[in-house]
């Protein structure tokens, strides 16, 4: 890790002042006090907790630029330029990765920052007498939050990663670190720190609008509920039944907080006063357990992802002129996925015109599902779209998902069509009766996976359902099997078992080539 984690250590003293999402976004660098020394009242735990929260944002972390590692990985979305400054983006699209790529080790970079800056709020919330002994657990639960949330990320990736939970700020400790450990110990941790947070904090199930943008039970749950459902696909330990049971005990759990009766109560539409994705709705939707703050007209904490989607020529998600094609275009065999007209049927589901675009201009399809063309965000496009984590479609789905996997096929079935009602488009037995439907989706398991990734397109989760749904060989057929022309010049037949994984960045595993053991195939 070198210079990355002893850079996140030094980084860790340029925290935040904040009591809220707003203030997140307002720096106040405590002049670089020694970490040793950062710590004397509860406010300095609190400026370091929302350290962590600040490189969380990051697009090189997981905020919103962040499609580049994940949603471009997938059959959703990619890069269509393969020249000069686009040609390291493109290999993500294009299963071509080096473990030479900057962008890659900028990943890692950030990534890694972000869990040291979270551990150093750690090391404080635990040195610091409290006036109310609750006021610790529960700095140390926003914390702890913020490390699941991105070693989930880093295991997803990696697999064996480095795991560090202490904070870091020697040479020596560092390269007492620099080794990976099993995937299996990484799960362990991340659900180590979320059942903290659900049961030793009184942290709320919802944070109100003032609080938007930090840890909740409810995301706690969800997420927990996330990670039990992926250790039991990837995990060969004989538990896969006990991780399924797990996944749908928090699933149910975040699924009864929830403030609303069912889904349909809250529009898909971007442009509806209380759509999930309206800008304007953001602090308040209900839908929405976690997301990444950002500030609207601000020159430095603004969203891009309005402007940045939208080809030149359209004026559907930007006051701004865009120029050219998006770098993130989105593959004709998404839209081949979605239940319209063209595709074969007899309904038309409203998730089409609310997610996706095509611009004549450009000859591209392209995302519509962020906008922002409000005075404020104005022709620079400064939008104010936060980045959505985790929302209850999401859940609902993966409730589906997990009934499914343990033979309980008419919760399942109730779980997709409470998500289907909000499309517009019939129940699932009634879809069945449909030929265009019943021969693409199959089974009940296929019909669940199409749900998700009409709903969640480009929201970061289709590369990982893939991972979950199918073995590395069945993924491999499943990637071969499409049709080249909806992909560009994106070569499929790239696709091998070895690309389940990244490699690690090369200066990473120079390190200590044993202790960083390249992954297989790189």
């Amino acid at each position: 890790m070198k210079t990355n984690i002893y850079l996140a250590s030094l980084l860790a003293a340029g925290v935040l002042s904040l009591t809220s999402c707003e203030d997140f976004l307002t720096e106040n660098d405590p002049n670089h006090i020694v970490a040793e020394h950062f710590f004397s009242t509860e406010n300095d735990v609190e400026r370091a907790v929302n350290g962590a929260y600040m490189a969380l944002r990051s697009g090189s972390c997981m905020g919103e630029g962040s499609t580049l590692y994940t949603e471009e990985r997938s059959d959703n979305a990619g890069r269509w330029d393969n020249q000069s400054s686009a040609g390291e983006p493109f290999q993500f699209t294009d299963f071509s990765l080096l473990a030479s790529n900057t962008y890659l080790k900028g990943h890692w970079t950030a990534m890694f920052e972000t869990i040291n800056n979270a551990n150093f709020a750690i090391k404080g919330a635990e040195e610091i007498t409290y006036a109310v002994e609750a006021d610790r657990n529960n700095d140390i639960a926003e914390a702890r939050f913020v490390r699941a949330l991105v070693y989930f990320d880093i295991v997803r990736k990696w697999g064996d990663a480095p795991l560090v939970t202490e904070y870091l700020s020697t040479p020596d400790q560092i390269e007492a670190h620099t080794y990976r450990e099993d995937k299996a110990l990484i799960y362990d941790q991340i659900v180590q720190d979320l059942k903290f947070g659900l049961e030793q904090s009184t942290l709320p199930n919802h944070q109100d609008e003032g609080g938007k943008g930090r840890a909740n039970k409810a995301a706690m749950a969800g997420l927990l509920g996330k990670v039990y459902l992926t250790m039991a696909h990837v995990l060969d330990d004989g538990k896969e039944t006990e991780y399924l049971n797990s996944a749908k005990t928090y699933l149910e759990q975040c699924y009864g907080m929830k403030t609303f009766g069912r889904l349909n109560e809250i529009s898909f539409d971007p442009d509806a006063s209380n759509g999930v994705f309206n800008v304007g709705n953001k602090s308040a939707c209900p839908e929405i357990l976690f997301q990444i703050v950002y500030r609207q007209g601000d020159r430095d904490y603004h969203s891009s992802i309005a402007a940045d989607t939208q080809p030149g020529g359209e004026t559907t998600n930007s006051l701004y002129a865009t120029q050219g094609v998006p770098s993130l275009r989105v593959t004709p065999d998404l839209v081949k996925e979605y239940e319209t007209s063209d595709n074969g049927f007899a309904w038309t589901d409203s998730r089409y015109d609310c997610s996706v675009g095509y611009s004549t201009n450009q000859n591209c399809y392209y995302v519509k599902k962020y906008r922002d063309k409000s005075e404020a965000a104005g022709t620079l496009g400064y939008g104010g779209n936060d980045w959505i984590i985790l929302r209850y479609a999401d859940v609902i789905l993966m409730l589906a998902e997990v009934n499914e996997a343990l033979g309980n096929d008419n919760d399942a079935i109730d779980y997709l069509n409470e998500v289907r009602e909000r499309a517009g488009v019939p129940d699932y037995e009634t879809a069945m009766l449909n030929s265009a439907y019943s021969s693409k989706y199959s089974d009940l398991k296929t019909a669940i996976l199409h749900e998700r990734r009409v709903e969640l397109a480009f929201e970061n989760q289709r590369w990982y359902d893939l991972l979950r749904f199918f073995t590395p060989s069945e993924l491999v057929d499943y990637m071969h099997s499409k049709d080249q022309e909806d992909y560009n010049i994106s070569n499929l037949q790239n696709f091998t078992e070895t690309d389940i994984y990244y490699p690690i960045p090369y200066d990473e595993w120079l390190l200590n080539p044993e202790g960083m053991y390249q992954n297989e195939g790189y």
